[in-house]
């Protein structure tokens, strides 16, 4: 089967780690014969001040038709990029898992777990208005349907791994929509007998995730709090530089790094591309899982697996875990395992 990927470079360090993935993922689909048709899609910044939208109409058309996005991190029209694809094509699932990695320095250790975020919702829908002079309001949006789906995605997460997971809210303020996010997902317990169910307030659990992340199996919670504590929790386990994110569908996926773009650095050949390559990883493992792929199943876990032995070296950590590699050292170390 042929697969179409839309990939968005993305503004500052964008360009640079996607052509790190670029590179790592034209060699693993040549040695797994994976059928890839790779369209670079413009998208953020430079897209804007070119052709006045963020996502031009001639990009949208092309995200809409590919199987996958791999996308890079995104200046300052981030919202409209992602908000519009996460909405646009219903991936309504935002999937960030957080670890320690080996040689890796971090501020705790033990910790594996995954923040399963909704992600079409919340105040990210992006409805603001001033209703008069220094006054204005977002709406929130939270929906039976949008939790239970997110619930759904995150026992069933639980049930592969330690069958735990902990619904994060603040429904002793927010009644109405956090306490239907999170008495929805309660629901869902009776389906799921296996696993256990516990809640913690957004305040709470910010200082959990710093005081005692091995208590965390699977989080579930909204927009905004996953955006927030997913960041977090790729500080505490080394650098934001490591953490993948994928946005799933029912049809599609977008895989991007949680970092931005991170403009200081951009040119310098200093960026970290851990998340990116872990990113065109999963994005393989996830469209084997999806069309019954043995091929791109085994070059997502190839790559996976080189970049975890590069990181275990301590002569090719990159600038933000202490050492002096650069990107393109960095994704040479990784090629020569594949």
């Amino acid at each position: 089967m042929k697969y179409k990927i839309s990939v968005i470079e993305g503004d500052g360090i964008g360009p640079e780690v996607v052509g790190s993935a670029l590179k790592v993922l034209s060699r693993v689909i040549t040695k797994y014969n994976v059928d890839l048709e790779i369209v670079k899609t413009p998208a953020g910044d430079d897209a804007f001040k070119k052709f006045g939208e963020a996502v031009p109409e001639s990009s949208w058309k092309e995200i809409k038709s590919s199987h996958a996005i791999l996308k890079g991190p995104v200046g300052e029209t981030a919202g409209e990029v992602v908000v519009k694809i996460r909405r646009g094509l219903d991936l309504f699932a935002n999937i960030r898992p957080a670890r320690n990695y080996p040689n890796v320095d971090s501020l705790k250790k033990n910790v594996d777990l995954i923040i399963v975020r909704e992600n079409t919702e919340d105040v990210y829908i992006r409805a603001e208005n001033e209703i008069s002079e220094g006054v204005t309001v977002a709406l929130r949006l939270i929906t039976k349907k949008g939790s239970e789906r997110i619930g759904r995605v995150a026992y069933e997460f639980a049930k592969q791994r330690r069958k735990k997971v902990t619904i994060v809210h603040k429904a002793n303020v927010l009644t109405l929509t956090d306490g239907l996010f999170k008495n929805t997902i309660k629901e869902l317990k009776a389906s799921y007998p296996e696993v256990e169910v516990d809640e913690e307030y957004i305040d709470s659990a910010v200082m959990d995730l710093v005081r005692r992340p091995e208590r965390f199996d699977v989080i579930v919670t909204t927009n905004l709090y996953g955006d927030i504590l997913s960041d977090l929790a790729a500080y505490i386990t080394g650098s934001i530089g490591l953490a993948p994110s994928g946005n799933i569908g029912e049809d599609k996926a977008m895989f991007e790094p949680v970092h931005g773009a991170a403009f200081d650095i951009a040119g310098k050949n200093i960026a970290n591309p851990t998340a990116m390559l872990f990113c065109t990883g999963w994005m393989l493992q996830w469209l084997g899982e999806k069309y019954k792929d043995e091929n791109a199943r085994k070059a997502g876990i190839s790559i996976e697996n080189a970049v975890l032995t590069v990181l275990s070296k301590k002569d090719y950590l990159t600038e933000d875990l202490g050492g002096h590699t650069k990107t393109t050292e960095f994704t040479e170390a990784v090629l020569s395992l594949l």
